[in-house]
Parts: C-alpha cells; structure tokens; sequence
C-alpha cells in the first residue's frame, strides 16, 4: 500500500470552480484499486467543513499566518480528507479565491502560504504520525508545499500536477518575508519571477517531478509560445515532466444512470437523444426543431477558450440553420456578445450566464456536437464527457484536445475510428469551416450515428491514467532506497 498526501485548493463535490476540482476529486478512487491510498488536504471552506462526518482534531497551530488553526480528518462523499480549519484566512462565503466583488482576495498569498506549510508538516511526519509515501500538489495554490519540504531535512518524493500554466499565483516581493522561506530562495532558481513571488514556481522548481494533464500540453508548455514564461524551466527539467492525460468519473457522468437528463440511453439506445434534445430547446428557448443540428458550450467565456472567436463564426453557424445553448460565466465583452446575439437571434441562440452542474449534464445529454474552440487547452474536460454522451466534439487541435479526439477525415471515417473534428490553427476562419464540416456530417445521419457510437466507445475513464501515476509514484519511491 502507498500512501499519498494530495494537496489541493478545492475538490468535487465539496468545492469546485473548474476541472481541477474534478480530477481531485476522481482519481483517489482509480488509484484505490491500485493499492494506493489518497488522503487529499484542503482548506477548511464553509461547505468542506459542514460536510465532514465526526472529524477528529489531528493538530492544532495557536497561530498560522495570522491566527489559530486546527488539522480536521474525516471523511465526505467517500473522500478521505484532511482539512485546515483556520477561520481567519477561509471561512467565507462564495468563490475560494476571490471576493464578492470579483477581485481575489487581498491575503491570497498567506491563504495559500498556510496551506502549503501544513501540507509541508504532514508530508514531512510531524503530525499526528501520518507519514505518507509520496506527497502530490496541485496547481499554484499548492505549489509552496515543495519549497517549505525542500528546506526540511527528512522528506518523501514530491510531484508537482500543473493543470493550467496561466495561472500561476503571482504575488508582490513584499509577502516574501512573511512566507517563513529563507531568502536564498527569492532567486532566479526558486520562487522569483520578473520581481515578484511565483508559488507555481516553486513547485515546479522544487518538485521531484512534474506532471501535467495531457502529453501534447507537456510538449507545448516547453515553447514560448505556450510556456507563460516558464519554458526554460520546463525545458531544464524535461527529463522529470511527464504529461498524463486526465479522465473523469464515468459513474457520475454515465447517459445509462444520469438522474439529470429527461431520458436515459446508451450507444444501442441514441434514438432516446432527441427527448434530450427538446428538453435542452426548451430551456434554451429554442426553437423545437429536431432537425436542425443544435451546437453546445460549457465552459468558461474568455479568449483562452476562443469563445471571442465563436462570436465572429455565429453567423455561420445560424446560416447553416442551425441552434446554439451556452452556459457559462467569464469576460463581460463576451458574456455581452453572446447576450446580444440571443436576442437578435430569438430561437436560435440560447444563453445561460453563470454554472449549473445538472445543466452541464442536460447540455451533454441533448447537443449535438459541442463546441471547445480553445487557443490552448491542458486537458479539457469537457470534451470528454461529450465523448462519453454521444455528443460530437468540435475542438482546436491544441493540448489534451489533440491527444482525445480523432478528426473526422476522410481516413479516419473510412477507418472507423473518427469521434468528432478538429481544426487549426485556432482562428475564426478555421472555426467557420469547422462549423459548416460538422454541419454537412449531421446532414448525413448513418456517419453521424457512426461517429456518435464511436465516441461512445472511446475510454474516457481514469483507468489508464491512473496506472501512469502508480507507475510514476512507484519510480520515485524506488529512487529512494
């Protein structure tokens, strides 16, 4: 048995802003039928917190970055968590990094700083006995975990998962004193970037190895053009990244027992989508037309999704008489295109602006293809759940969309293999045509039940990656003896 200590700022269904929550809160379960046991340590949120069931106390801090704080375990949902309860830096209300007004919280850099020096304590040993065998961060909120362990004595092989480079928590040269870091650190080979503190950094500078979400992203953030900065770090410390594509929770996103879809279905069972697709038209306030070919997007409105590109390709997509639902929340340039063009377009543009899971869900269910324009993408997760539902995805061929869905050529159709269409390079031109080949594929509906059925098949599950992070975790532990 191995024992792991992820370290993550949010986790499915507790808390979750985007897919890191999901990949934490789904891979503990695939690595346990591989005898490898996750307890994952998170920060004590009003919801995290009122869901634990009988928490025990392990540790207590009289004070951690500015006030007391306490070490709960317990366990919710079948997770098994270690919780930081310190009320003066979470316990508040809505998103975890930013306040009611939109901004990030002003005291984000100690928030995160606490996190990471209690993960560093219990990865090292020194609480309540737990010793784990490897210890995993996620992202830049975890990513000072590897900087307070490296400047420790006794402490177990470390992995670094970056699941979005761009976002890299950044913060002033002042809030360095304050981490507790010795000052050897604030240096071009650690934490420091351009002047100020970069806590991804420190991850990715002090980590035994690095993984992040798909093999293509791993290529791509070694470039400049995609690297944030951070490509000749990535570059220096080639021979330790490895790009392990994500998966997702095939029981929660599962057509033959999705509670939140009008009607159940399965690859034998398509023909139950089109009770899917007038609920879908209903709620969007579509027109109920089951012919015309009804596009998707669920996704956060920003530019790194090309969802400003999906603007400019709108009027393809309404030439071809063809519908669009959005849900998502972002840039309010793009929120307010989109908007704009729903009340241009009554019946044919349909938008929801915010988050809803169970709508995600119904979105899947009754689409027909879904649109991931992305300009880059580590992973995207949401295409691999349109795999999952039979709805074709529509994807810029960059990062984890490349490696997970096979375009609809000419050979791939022949082959038997195709499952939805990409297009590059990413701008509105190629999403255009990208629009219309989908189109002209649904007017063709034995190839698209083809296509449906294989993307149906394809596995979306975490049972390969998985087995790459055993296998990673039992390298490094092999490293050591």
């Amino acid at each position: 048995m191995i024992d792991v200590l992820a370290v993550a700022s949010e986790i499915y269904p507790l808390i979750k802003t985007g897919g890191l929550a999901d990949v934490v809160g789904a891979l503990p379960a695939a690595l346990a039928a591989l005898d490898i046991r996750v307890r994952t340590l998170i920060p004590g949120y009003p919801a995290v917190t009122a869901a634990l069931k009988t928490p025990a106390v392990l540790h207590a801090w009289p004070a951690l970055f500015g006030g007391p704080a306490r070490l709960l375990a317990g366990v919710a949902h079948g997770l098994d968590l270690l919780v930081l309860e310190a009320p003066h830096l979470f316990d508040r209300p809505g998103n975890p990094y930013t306040g009611p007004d939109g901004r990030d919280w002003p005291d984000n850099a100690a928030r995160f700083a606490a996190l990471s020096q209690a993960a560093a304590e219990l990865g090292g040993g020194s609480v309540g006995g737990y010793s784990p065998h490897i210890v995993h961060a996620h992202d830049w909120q975890a990513g000072l975990t590897h900087t307070y362990l490296h400047f420790t004595g006794n402490r177990p092989p470390t992995v670094m998962t970056v699941h979005n480079l761009a976002f890299q928590g950044l913060f002033p040269a002042q809030s360095f004193p304050a981490l507790g870091i010795p000052a050897s650190a604030f240096a071009y080979d650690g934490l420091e970037y351009h002047g100020e503190v970069s806590y991804l950094k420190a991850g990715l500078q002090y980590a035994d190895a690095i993984t992040t979400v798909s093999p293509t992203y791993a290529m791509e953030i070694c470039t400049p053009e995609h690297g944030m900065g951070l490509d000749g770090l990535l570059r220096f410390r080639a021979d330790d990244l490895h790009g392990i594509l994500n998966g997702i929770d095939t029981d929660i996103w599962n057509p033959q027992s999705d509670s939140d879809i009008a009607a159940r279905y399965d690859n034998r069972r398509l023909d139950q989508r089109r009770f899917n697709k007038a609920d879908l038209q209903v709620r969007f306030g579509l027109e109920a037309d089951p012919a015309a070919p009804l596009f998707a997007v669920v996704s956060r409105l920003t530019s790194q999704k090309g969802l400003d590109l999906l603007l400019e390709a709108l009027p393809t997509l309404l030439a071809g008489n063809a519908q669009l639902a959005v849900l998502g929340t972002g840039d309010a340039a793009i929120e307010t295109g989109l908007r704009a063009t729903a009340a241009r377009a009554p019946g044919k543009v349909g938008c929801v602006i915010g988050y809803d899971e169970a709508l995600a869900h119904r979105l899947q269910a009754g689409a027909d293809a879904l649109l991931v324009p992305s300009r880059f993408e580590p992973c995207g997760l949401t295409q691999l759940c349109a795999l999952r539902y039979g709805t074709i995805p529509v994807v810029a061929r960059v990062g984890g969309l490349a490696d997970t869905v096979i375009d609809a050529s000419p050979m791939a159709l022949n082959a038997g293999v195709a499952t939805g269409v990409q297009f590059a390079p990413v701008t509105a031109e190629m999403l255009r045509a990208a629009i219309q080949r989908t189109i002209l594929l649904y007017r063709h509906p034995a190839t698209w039940r083809r296509l449906q059925r294989n993307a149906m098949a394809a596995d979306v599950s975490w049972h390969h990656p998985a087995r790459q992070y055993a296998r990673l975790f039992h390298d490094l532990i092999a490293t050591r003896h």
